[in-house]
């Protein structure tokens, strides 16, 4: 199945340009050349690609407009002369950011992390539906269980499952969600999340922690009813007194 492109660049010659690079990647199909931005707003929201190579500089609209103007945004791999607008592209989650003139090794690289990012797409679509489906079942055996998190980031909304999520520290009037690889927040208490959490997957700790239990790696006994955990990742949590039978019970559950 091939890959749907559109090319956005009001200079008819650069458009040209990546025409020519693509001529060896038999699985992309570019769908429409677009010389400005209304005229790339319509046409995606028309042909639906896969990804768009997008210029930044344009004279109606620019790249960055054009984005904020769509509902279903495609991968982006931006194009331009300027170096000044890279930050912003990679803060939009942009695939990658082409400085002109470019050759065909630096495109073929775009294309390969674009393919890469689609792959990893799928796999999360098909997670996300699974998760569609315990919810569903959830909501059939009157369960609220929570099975993920949306999170607004840069004019989007993320979700982050759960089981993503190592452990949950309280910050003010928010939380702290802490994955692997981020840090974010979301606003609530925690005791409204204990309760929306599986026990089967999160212990509480102290009053500020709630950790998932998959990630705990070891745990030791300090003093008055205090333990240290220390997780898979190496960080180092200290639990509170009032939560030693949550403690207790997850030792006796670990060892079981």
């Amino acid at each position: 199945m091939k890959l749907r492109c559109i090319i956005v660049d009001d200079e008819y010659l650069a458009r040209q340009r990546i025409l020519k690079l693509l001529e060896d990647h038999q699985d992309i199909m570019v769908v429409a050349e677009c010389k400005n931005g209304r005229e790339a707003i319509e046409k995606i929201k028309l042909k639906e690609p896969d990804f768009i190579f997008l210029d930044i500089q344009m004279p109606d609209l620019d790249g960055f407009s054009v984005i904020e103007k769509l509902d279903n945004l495609p991968y982006v791999i931006f194009t331009t002369a300027y170096e000044s607008f890279a930050i912003k592209a990679f803060e939009i989650n942009a695939v990658d950011y082409l400085l002109k003139p470019f050759d065909d090794e630096r495109i073929d690289a775009s294309i390969k992390r674009m393919k890469a990012l689609k792959e990893h797409e799928k796999t999360a679509g098909l997670k996300e539906k699974l998760a569609g489906l315990l919810i569903s079942l959830q909501d059939e055996n009157g369960s609220e269980t929570r099975t993920f998190f949306e999170i607004k980031k840069n004019g989007r909304i993320l979700k982050i499952r759960t089981e993503d999520i190592i452990y949950i520290q309280s910050e003010g009037n928010y939380l702290e969600l802490f994955t692997e690889k981020n840090k974010f927040l979301y606003r609530s208490t925690m005791n409204a999340i204990e309760a929306e959490l599986s026990d089967q997957l999160f212990v509480r700790i102290h009053r500020s922690l709630i950790v998932n239990k998959v990630y705990i790696g070891s745990c030791f006994y300090l003093k008055n009813s205090e333990y240290k955990v220390v997780l898979k990742n190496g960080t180092t949590l200290l639990s509170g007194r009032s939560y030693k039978d949550n403690i207790i019970s997850y030792l006796e559950e670990a060892k079981g």
